[in-house]
């Protein structure tokens, strides 16, 4: 599954011809959890609350950018990558 950024101990994950709805990976620490990619919206999992804020944070910065890593993904291709949260 390709990395497509990395802050605050924070690693976001995109699997490629992964099922719908669009969505994509947050791990920290040993929690792992999916946000759906049009709402930003928790999917299945759980991150502690400060990790969710900084995900949904860095989220807002990136809608459009993660909409073209999903269609990236879903054709096989590399999603590429996303600048971190600074």
């Amino acid at each position: 599954m390709p990395e497509i950024s990395r802050f605050f101990g924070i690693v976001i994950l995109m699997y490629y011809r992964d099922h719908p709805p669009p969505h994509f990976h947050a791990q920290y620490g040993e929690h792992e959890a999916k946000f759906a990619i049009e709402t930003g919206q928790l999917i299945e999992g759980y991150l502690p609350r400060r990790a969710s804020r900084l995900v949904t944070e860095w989220y807002n910065l990136h809608v459009a950018e993660l909409q073209a890593a999903w269609q990236r993904a879903e054709s096989r291709q590399l999603p590429g990558k996303i600048d971190p949260l600074e």
